[in-house]
């Protein structure tokens, strides 16, 4: 389908067609295979992690909480972009209703704006553990707990509603979406007419969600390493623990903005090859859901031990 003359409005129902992958011929199967075992990856590494938090009550601390929900945004970013890329793959429909369009980019927009404050709020509570260890229990209580975390959803589901309620009625002239996932940004580019109040609101919700939780992780662990640098070797065996955790999170943190760096460089050379573009603009939404319960499970001593002790239970039970 081809795109229309600018200020042709569209004819209801509108249906969009994705540009994706340039497949060679005979290709589709086997990266329908690579698509599927990263999905399925995914699936496990991040079902394991939400399981093991739910069942271990020892695990139930505000850290591993808020790792929880951190997974179950990264599934719901994987699993608004894989399923569809693995139908492409595999018969090579590229269609997609304007409904499925609105719903697969709104769930890519929630994933990157939650996972940002999920990460602030993370730095937060080991600010707390490790500069405040005595007031720790009577400041992170479960209410408080459980509020940082549903205001992390709240915040990120307003911001990207009020950005998508800016062309709701704003009407479209084309067709054809270039990108292997719908976007705020690859629909906009369909507009008929201007669309630069959204180009405003999206460009300071960017900045100032980026922002704001680079300035929360780096206060927070500045004065986390000015404790540190203050305490006995004693005392620094204390928090042993709690610097584990800040590893894993700081690595998290430089993960996400690494994917997001790649996705921004790239799309600013022009000579770059179309599919490398669109692989490098994936790579935000499949590297931190395969990455992250690995990271957490192997810093994480309490994490990997549980996962063990559930794992050789269940092995004991069969036999």
């Amino acid at each position: 389908m081809e795109n229309l003359t600018r200020g042709t409005p569209l004819k209801q129902p509108i249906v969009f067609e994705l540009e994706g992958f340039d497949v060679p011929d005979g290709c589709g199967p086997l990266f329908f295979f690579l698509a599927l075992i990263t999905y399925l990856l995914v699936l496990l590494a991040n079902g394991v992690v939400i399981c093991i938090i739910v069942v271990d009550r020892n695990l139930h601390r505000p850290m591993f909480v808020m790792i929880c929900h951190l997974v179950v945004c990264d599934l719901l970013g994987a699993t608004a972009v894989l399923p569809r890329l693995m139908v492409h793959f595999l018969t090579g429909q590229r269609r997609i209703s304007y409904a499925a369009a609105i719903a697969q980019a709104f769930s890519v927009h929630i994933y990157g704006v939650t996972a940002q404050t999920i990460l602030g709020a993370m730095a937060y509570d080991r600010y707390i553990a490790i500069c405040e260890p005595l007031r720790y229990h009577a400041i992170m209580t479960s209410a408080r707990m459980h509020t940082c975390c549903a205001l992390a959803w709240l915040v990120a589901f307003l911001c990207i509603a009020v950005l998508f309620a800016f062309h709701a009625d704003v009407p479209l002239c084309g067709y054809t979406i270039q990108h292997v996932y719908c976007s705020n940004r690859g629909i906009l580019n369909l507009a008929c007419g201007p669309t630069s109040i959204s180009n405003i609101y999206g460009l300071s919700m960017t900045w100032s969600m980026s922002t704001g939780t680079f300035l929360i992780i780096a206060f927070s662990y500045i004065r986390i390493l000015q404790t540190c640098l203050k305490q006995s070797r004693a005392d620094i065996g204390v928090h042993s623990k709690a610097l584990q955790i800040c590893a894993s999170h700081l690595i998290v943190f430089v993960l996400y903005e690494l994917s997001t760096t790649i996705i921004i460089v790239a799309l600013r050379f022009p000579s770059v090859s179309p599919n490398i573009m669109k692989f490098c603009s994936i790579l935000f939404i499949i590297v931190p859901p395969v990455i992250n319960p690995i990271i957490y499970g192997l810093v994480s001593k309490d994490l990997r031990s549980s996962i063990l002790k559930q794992l050789t239970n269940k092995v004991r039970h069969k036999s």
